[in-house]
């Protein structure tokens, strides 16, 4: 069975371009609010989420404490288009399993995604 991905992010293109990137290899959800990523978290099983650090309402670094609750075991890896380092530094003591920059290379999403689920 496929592993399912959900990817959050309030912008559509990123969206399209990250499931485009993964949906040969994995189940792809999407979500572009933190909102209807806790929605999705909750109503199905979710074995990776990608996140968006920056979204208007619930940021990146909320929805991830929100998600912590009721899945607290899932890995998360944040995307942030700032690559500011105070939030990658709190993305990982939060419990990220790692983080990516946007606009990022196809091929550096998919190895870091594989790694996660070698692990």
């Amino acid at each position: 069975m496929q592993k399912r991905i959900l990817v959050v992010d309030d912008d559509t293109m990123n969206l399209v371009r990250t499931k485009m990137i993964l949906e040969k290899e994995y189940s792809v959800l999407m979500a572009d609010s933190g909102i209807e990523a806790l929605e999705r978290l909750k109503s199905g099983v979710v074995d990776l989420v990608l996140l968006d650090i920056e979204m208007p309402k619930m940021n990146g670094m909320e929805t991830f404490e929100r998600m912590k609750e009721f899945v607290p075991e899932i890995p998360v890896i944040f995307l942030t288009a700032s690559g500011a380092e105070e939030d990658v530094v709190s993305a990982i003591r939060l419990g990220a399993v790692n983080y990516l920059k946007k606009p990022f290379e196809p091929q550096e999403l998919l190895k870091r995604v594989a790694r996660e689920f070698e692990e």
